[in-house]
């Protein structure tokens, strides 16, 4: 914490000049030791015996026009040595963590050529087996939405055909729900691409 201001050209001036006069000779005497030192360093408490006096004996100057040019006095902050385990624990973590995110940039990088008849042929498996699943989900809906409607209406009509009926109506809902699902969820991946 700053407790010291370094002496401008006008305090200098007004110690030399005899502009304090006015003031305790003890007062200027330790103004004038401090400012005769090499880096003329002027410690806060002395400043404020200065104002104090300046205010007692009515003199026209003030303490703010002194410290014109003034600069305060930062001290040195010593750096305390490292510990040396702290250091090699450091290095360590970020060897560690450099390593990890090398890993987690590459991992979808694999030393086999994807370029080729075999990485077509795959590619196109995949689309297929896609089609394929999503056609054998719409089938199995339809079917499990007939057949729990067909079975649950029993107990509302008792006539086979209302039940059927019932049953084909519900299948027809869930397929036409599944279809604008299917639809749009193929409409977002052509929007991606």
């Amino acid at each position: 914490m700053a407790s010291l201001v370094r002496a401008g050209p006008r305090l200098r001036r007004a110690v030399r000049a005899g502009e304090l006069a006015a003031l305790p000779a003890g007062l200027r005497d330790e103004l004038g030791a401090a400012l005769a030192k090499e880096e003329g360093l002027v410690p806060f408490s002395l400043l404020r015996r200065l104002h104090a006096a300046l205010r007692e004996a009515g003199s026209p100057l003030h303490l703010h026009e002194l410290l014109e040019g003034c600069e305060i006095h930062l001290p040195e902050v010593p750096v305390p040595p490292r510990n040396p385990e702290l250091v090699a624990r450091l290095e360590r973590i970020k060897a560690k963590l450099a390593h990890d995110e090398y890993r987690r940039m590459t991992r979808n990088i694999t030393g086999q050529e994807m370029n080729g008849p075999l990485a077509e042929f795959g590619r196109q498996v995949r689309s297929v087996k896609a089609v394929v699943i999503t056609i054998f989900n719409f089938i199995v809906t339809v079917v499990a939405a007939f057949a729990c409607t067909y079975l649950g209406s029993q107990y509302v009509f008792a006539e086979t055909a209302a039940r059927v009926l019932s049953a084909v109506i519900v299948a027809s809902v869930v397929g036409l729900a599944e279809l604008y699902v299917m639809v749009r969820t193929i409409e977002g991946d052509l929007g991606k691409l």
